[in-house]
């Protein structure tokens, strides 16, 4: 694409069918991306950019286009793309609106290309499965039976099937023999809804598991609209892998990535991958995260299997990008690349790698560009400031509304930095000065220009954050009692906690079983099933 300050759907279309790189980046905050966006469009929201933007944008002069559904955020999101040294970034003409009228179709939720890839799989491959009832009678009937839930450890704790295991994603094929290790046992995969079930179940059959294994059809919602209760706060979880089963398992996963075109680079070619110009490459470590917190590979950064397959364009932005992927087993990482292959990427697994090369136990931190010179006040001052002059004191913060309503500084107000404008105007009267704050206060440095730039008060920054202030003693409150800006930063899914409505996890069902046809209309996305 030529460097235009606007691009079109045919533009954009152009590169996905050619397989250009590009990063197509929908601004909004998340749960207005979820009502509407093109297939690839990424979420990256307006305030997360300097956060986000040079891990998962690596390279400066990638083909960049943004987009909105006519919020006004594009362009300034354009704009901060270019001052942080991206060379070729573009904005959408007509935004969301503008995609649908030239013929453009749009998808609802997040993850769609994922869990589009999983409903092909299910169709293409014929992914047994089993109803909530069929499952339930089979624990009634004392059946022999072992069922792995397939999502985070933190989901499957928050609810899930009675007595099941957790055992995310890329952990199937390495841990399924320990949990079964009789071949006459039946394996039943769950997730919330159906994606993780499907990719799960089938990634067992192609790594030639020797049991029967069929998924929990639509996962802990179809459980729950058959009136099955699920538990909560169970802790089950797979024992360390045999040296054997991990050998067979190896062997299993080499020949699946192999037949599904992965390729391989060793360790000494791995500079010269990276180096290549023009082309982005993703470094992405798929152990657990326990494991990458123990020692990692110098440049990888964490990427679970199974959330990997799940959230690719969260991970990986830009499509028509390769991919490198490392593990200690030779499992997790070949059974990843074998998925990430099928929808239509460049993948790579690292070769020869041994556990004493993921040596680097520093934590990992995203690189990040400066921020603007801010005042910066410690908890004990602010809580001097509030006790003197609580009206004149106003708390900004910055942080997630998730996080905003679990925990905050009592008479902090919870803002957006894409709505920070009427954000403001929603303030009280009389403010004398504000503070801002976040988790870290990480994000609320980079806020504190733009609130500047929008009032005469002073504006210092919080150090160290709301942990800063709660691990000082000084008290927090939860709630939603002020709220500056929407909590429109996080989608709920219709699957998520354990207070949502039928209709709802039904509806979302429904859409799931629709997303193929929707593929069909679409007609960029290249997956190809093997």
């Amino acid at each position: 694409m030529t460097k235009n300050l606007t691009a079109t759907y045919q533009d954009v279309r152009a590169d996905l069918l050619a397989g250009r790189e590009i990063a197509l980046l929908d601004v909004r905050e998340e749960d207005p991306h979820a009502q509407a966006h093109p297939l690839f469009a990424a979420n990256l929201p307006f305030g997360r950019i300097e956060l986000d933007a040079y891990t998962k944008l690596p390279r400066r002069d990638v083909c960049i286009v943004t987009l909105d559904g006519g919020e006004g955020l594009a362009e300034p999101a354009a704009a901060r793309l270019r001052q942080l040294g991206y060379l070729d970034v573009a904005v959408l003409a007509g935004g969301v609106d503008g995609w649908r009228d030239a013929g453009g179709e749009l998808f609802r939720d997040v993850n769609v290309p994922s869990k589009s890839f999983g409903e092909l799989v299910e169709e293409q491959r014929h992914t047994p499965s089993l109803s909530a009832p069929e499952v339930q009678a089979l624990i009634d009937g004392g059946d022999n039976i072992v069922i792995l839930d397939a999502r985070r450890y933190d989901e499957y704790q928050t609810m899930s099937i009675p007595g099941s295991y957790s055992v995310p994603g890329a952990e199937l094929a390495l841990r399924a023999r320990e949990l079964a290790p009789d071949p006459a046992t039946r394996i039943i995969v769950n997730c919330a809804g159906r994606t993780r079930s499907i990719i799960g179940t089938q990634s067992l059959i192609n790594a030639g598991v020797p049991n029967p294994v069929s998924a929990l059809r639509n996962g802990t919602i179809g459980w729950t609209l058959a009136g099955q209760k699920l538990a909560h706060g169970q802790s089950r979880t797979y024992p360390p892998a045999t040296q054997a089963n991990q050998r067979q398992a190896a062997l299993d996963a080499r020949a699946l990535a192999d037949r599904a075109g992965v390729l391989r680079v060793a360790h000494e070619g791995l500079a010269q991958l990276i180096a290549e110009a023009g082309r982005t490459t993703y470094l992405l470590d798929v152990r657990s995260p326990a494991e990458f917190a123990d020692g990692r590979l110098p440049g990888f950064r964490s990427a679970p299997g199974g959330q990997l397959v799940q959230e690719t364009e969260q991970f990986a932005p830009v499509r028509g990008a390769r991919f490198v992927l490392a593990d200690t087993d030779g499992v997790r990482a070949n059974l990843t690349a074998h998925w990430l292959r099928q929808m239509n990427h460049e993948v790579y697994v690292l070769d020869g790698a041994q556990a004493q090369h993921f040596n680097v136990t520093t934590p990992w931190s995203a690189d990040l560009p400066p921020h603007a010179p801010v005042e910066e006040i410690d908890p004990a001052t602010l809580a001097r400031w509030l006790d003197d002059d609580a009206d004149g004191t106003v708390v900004l913060d910055f942080t997630s509304g998730v996080n905003h309503v679990k925990r905050h500084i009592p008479g902090a107000w919870f803002a957006l930095r894409s709505d920070l404008q009427a954000a403001l105007a929603r303030l009280p009267t009389g403010a004398k000065r504000y503070v801002l704050t976040c988790g870290s206060s990480l994000l609320a440095r980079y806020a504190a220009a733009d609130v500047q730039a929008l009032t005469d008060l002073p504006v210092v920054v919080l150090a160290g954050g709301t942990t800063a202030w709660a691990d000082a003693g000084l008290p927090v409150e939860s709630g939603e009692q002020r709220l500056a800006s929407p909590l429109i930063d996080r989608y709920r899914r219709p699957y998520e906690g354990t207070d949502n409505r039928a209709e709802a996890m039904q509806a979302y069902l429904d859409w799931e079983f629709g997303l193929v046809a929707q593929l069909g209309r679409d007609g960029t996305h290249g997956f190809h099933v093997v």
